[in-house]
């Protein structure tokens, strides 16, 4: 098929009909958006990406090569997904059984990114602006700006809205790189940003 105005879409890539792309957005060799899914503007999608009819990105997703997006998967405005990370839609998946009427859904919130090789198991969500560190195995929610490492994902520390670790793993403190400050209310609850500059 043609591409939509203002989208580009590789030769080697199918884009099913319908399917709904956002003006600006790039999907790139050998990679499938099935009928229903919905790319928000500015999306880019790199080689061999999959993304199944009901998954929905937002505006300004960046997918790395070799990713598969399931049924299920939403992810919202600014997410990165590394190279061949992983979702799932089935919590006990078995060849001989259909499940396809039983997918669970996955949120990945704004500005979070999933590093390359990690794993999101299917049920959860991650938190605004949180960084999964690459080949974590997610198995539960995710704080907002919470650094994920391991298997299973541990939070190890915060990151900043720029995707810096924060110096202060436990009470929050102030970016090195961009400035922003963040505090920890409690040890109950995530840091948040105590400055009002991010966009």
């Amino acid at each position: 098929m043609s591409a939509p105005s203002g989208v580009y879409v590789h030769p080697s890539a199918l884009l099913d009909e319908p399917a709904q792309v956002g003006e600006g957005t790039r999907i790139w060799h050998f990679s499938h958006i099935m009928a229903g899914a919905v790319l928000g503007r500015g999306c880019n999608l790199g080689q061999n990406v999959f993304v199944a009819g009901s998954v929905r990105l937002g505006n300004n997703v960046k997918v790395q090569n070799n990713v598969s997006i399931y049924d299920g998967v939403v992810c919202e405005d600014d997410v990165f997904l590394g190279p061949s990370c992983v979702f799932t839609n089935v919590r006990t998946p078995r060849s001989h059984v259909n499940r396809r009427g039983e997918y669970t859904t996955t949120l990945v919130k704004r500005g979070a990114s999933v590093g390359a090789n990690a794993t999101i198991v299917c049920g959860v969500t991650v938190g605004e602006f949180a960084l999964i560190g690459a080949g974590a195995v997610v198995t539960s929610d995710v704080a907002p700006h919470a650094l994920m490492l391991g298997v299973p994902a541990r939070r190890k520390g915060w990151a900043c809205w720029c995707g810096a670790v924060l110096p202060d793993a436990e009470q929050g403190g102030t970016c090195g790189e961009c400035g922003r400050s963040y505090h920890r209310p409690d040890a109950q609850r995530p840091i948040t940003e105590t400055t009002t500059s991010q966009p």
